[in-house]
């Protein structure tokens, strides 16, 4: 008997696409962050952030042999310029640092490729931080990298031309970042003394920047109850040339621990601006499996008040065992309302601008009916010195009276009025008589007369009142 074949079962193509879940099986892209020091100070800062962290990869870049070799292990060592520096520093010649840079810039190209997030250290002032972190920066841009800086300035009393290098190359740097943030030095005398040695004193500003940096790398890798990936940094991140505020603080758990937490948190001393008026936050609580509702939301409440009203927003909770006993909150706020970065700034005077009053069309000027100018009076000063007499000055005031009209009524003229002085000089002549033209002598003759005649009514009246009678009768 024919055996009969079994027609092989065809699979739908639904069927086929669904796989069993195995645990492990998934691929995920895994985040790809490098954090780059430039220069001898930024290198120290990355050295002492690469001894606490694993997660992200480190790199300490330089022009000096010297200080490569002393920086630390867990680094990699990335050397530019050296056949313009031959393996020295810049001498603080930011040019000279720029110029290597520029020599080896395919290399730095290569360093900077296939990386999500690059975070670039420099201690502004030097020669190599300042004239190659520009390079750096402007290279990562291109590839399309999201690029955050981290820039320290340098203490006053390393004198103003170092903080003028610094000022200038974070104006060259910042339109180029998605993100900067800014510590000077000098604040670092507000969480020490100021006779700690300066080693000490450098290594607390480095300590709390990799405190912070550490936050935030951990908050991109590890899984949260309420979960916080890249996806999220770079969309707080968008933009170009924002001002950020990256702190995390630790405090134990106790009563008033969030109060204590937040006051720290937006208070960092090492920043001489806050969150206010933010225009993106991102933040993350973490701690063991005790994290009440009123605590987050408390944390929230206070974070969005300070934002700006139109902030993005976007917060997280991570539980784990390792915050036993502890409650950790990690702020990154871009787009803050900085004042003034720099003290020189503050020297610089307001410019007020002035609106420009528009001058109206002659057309339409108004015009004023001006009253017809009148000669101004005439004064004409008499002297006479005579025997023993001091001289006298006697100003006589003329005035000058308008013709009168003519009369319609009668048809004879009117006779005109000549010029004739307030003070009589001489006897007053008839209407009816003709002027006569007089001379100088007759002139002098009159004033003469009339000064006397002047004189003499001066003695009576600077007579006694009692006498003054008999001295009129006598005359």
């Amino acid at each position: 008997m024919p055996q009969k074949t079994k027609k092989p079962i065809k699979k739908s193509p639904l069927k086929a696409s669904i796989q069993p879940f195995r645990p492990g099986s998934e691929k995920i892209r895994k985040t790809k962050v490098r954090v780059i020091g430039i220069g001898g100070g930024g290198g120290n800062i990355v050295s002492e952030i690469a001894s606490r962290m694993t997660k992200a990869s480190f790199v300490v870049a330089n022009t000096d042999t010297k200080a490569l070799k002393i920086s630390g292990r867990k680094v990699s060592r990335f050397q530019f310029g050296q056949n313009l520096t031959q393996g020295l520093g810049t001498g603080m010649n930011p040019e000279l640092g720029e110029a290597a840079a520029l020599q080896d810039k395919d290399k730095i190209k290569k360093l900077l490729e296939g990386q999500d997030l690059c975070i670039l250290v420099a201690c502004l002032g030097g020669g190599t931080g300042s004239g190659a972190a520009p390079v750096f920066v402007k290279t990562s841009k291109n590839l399309g990298n999201i690029t955050y800086g981290i820039f320290t300035l340098p203490f006053k009393f390393e004198g103003e031309k170092k903080m003028e290098i610094a000022r200038e190359s974070l104006r060259k740097i910042k339109s180029h970042l998605n993100a900067f943030s800014i510590i000077p030095n000098e604040r670092a005398f507000q969480i020490i003394d100021k006779a700690t040695p300066l080693k000490q004193a450098l290594s607390v500003v480095n300590k709390s920047l990799s405190e912070s940096l550490e936050g935030l790398i951990e908050t991109i890798y590890e899984p949260g109850l309420i979960n916080i990936d890249f996806a999220d940094l770079r969309t707080i991140l968008e933009g170009r040339g924002k001002l950020a505020y990256l702190n995390t603080v630790e405090v134990q758990r106790k009563e008033g621990s969030t109060k204590e937490l937040m006051t720290r948190v937006l208070n960092s001393p090492l920043y001489p601006y806050t969150i206010r008026g933010a225009k993106g936050v991102l933040f993350n609580i973490a701690g063991e499996k005790k994290i009440s509702l009123a605590e987050v939301s408390q944390i929230s409440k206070t974070i969005s008040e300070l934002a700006n009203p139109q902030a993005k927003i976007i917060f997280g909770v991570a539980e784990s065992k390792k915050y036993s006993d502890v409650i950790k909150t990690i702020l990154l706020a871009v787009g803050c309302g900085g004042t003034k970065i720099f003290s020189g700034e503050a020297k610089k005077k307001k410019v007020v601008a002035r609106p420009i009053l528009k001058k109206r069309p002659p057309s339409k000027r108004r015009k004023r009916n001006k009253k017809p100018s009148q000669p101004a009076p005439k004064k004409k000063t008499l002297q006479r010195v005579q025997g023993g007499e001091s001289r006298r000055t006697i100003k006589i005031k003329v005035e000058a009276v308008k013709e009168p009209k003519e009369k319609e009524s009668s048809g004879s003229e009117a006779p005109k009025e000549g010029i004739f002085s307030s003070i009589s000089l001489a006897a007053e002549k008839s209407s009816n008589e003709e002027r006569v033209r007089k001379n100088a002598l007759q002139i002098k003759r009159e004033s003469e007369d009339a000064e006397r005649e002047m004189l003499e009514k001066e003695k009576i009246w600077e007579t006694p009142a009692f006498l003054r009678k008999k001295l009129i009768k006598g005359q």
